[in-house]
């Protein structure tokens, strides 16, 4: 059961980790491989991957959107986010997007407690925050949305029934789907400093926001880990179905 990571960088990646580690644990023979492609070439890397025999792929920053372009076909979940991070490769490129279900697994296990009716702010609205107001939207929480561009901020809103983020009384858990490297306004900071819970999906023993804010701060571990796992369940449903 041959599996890849596609992506730019890649070389970070927690994932080839937990894969191996899921096939390991399933009895199954199998590899996992990080496969550095850069913005642009992300239609070429799944179609050679899907010639070379590989059951299915991970995609990661920047060729979400771009995979979704790749797939002959879309589960509900990549639609809705207009973006893909799986892909199984049957008769047919299937794409679908695990990172919402990543992050509310976390969110609930962090809470230990469902998400709904929690006010929940998601800093930016690419591929990987689509995919998380999607998922909290189906899963009836409150959600606010803050990013500098105006227009994309209100598009996100728009569609995921969302709001944009507020001046005054901000939401109490926020997850930041945001660059490492990010500078965020004071006000904002102010704000985030203040909040229950911060996560950020970025993921590593100190992440960057958390030195930024000078508070703890969640790296994205726990939500690397369930959206893979989804993502491990995802590809041996569909071999099973093609299997049998």
């Amino acid at each position: 059961m041959k599996l890849a990571l596609i992506g730019d960088p890649v070389e970070h990646s927690g994932s080839p980790r937990l894969h191996r580690a899921f096939l390991d644990e399933a009895e199954i023979d199998g590899s996992y491989v990080a496969i550095r492609v850069a913005r642009g070439g992300g239609t070429t890397a799944i179609l050679r991957l899907r010639s070379d025999g590989f059951i299915g792929c991970n995609v990661t920053y920047p060729l979400k959107e771009e995979a979704m372009r790749a797939c002959e076909a879309l589960t509900d979940e990549a639609r809705r986010a207009e973006a893909v991070n799986t892909i199984f490769f049957g008769p047919k490129s299937l794409g679908t997007n695990t990172d919402g279900i990543g992050a509310r697994t976390a969110i609930e296990a962090l809470l230990d407690e469902p998400v709904a009716l929690k006010r929940i702010g998601i800093l930016g609205y690419g591929a990987t925050a689509r995919a998380i107001l999607a998922e909290l939207h189906d899963n009836d929480a409150y959600t606010f949305v803050w990013g500098r561009d105006a227009r994309r901020r209100d598009a996100a809103c728009r569609r995921f029934e969302a709001k944009p983020w507020p001046n005054a009384n901000p939401p109490e858990i926020v997850l930041s789907t945001l660059p490492p490297d990010v500078t965020l306004p004071e006000g904002l900071v102010a704000q985030l400093r203040a909040a229950d819970l911060v996560i950020d999906a970025n993921y590593g023993s100190r992440t960057k926001l958390a030195q930024h804010l000078r508070r703890d701060v969640v790296p994205g571990d726990a939500m690397l880990e369930a959206q893979a796992r989804a993502s491990f369940d995802f590809w041996l449903a569909h071999l099973d179905r093609v299997s049998g």
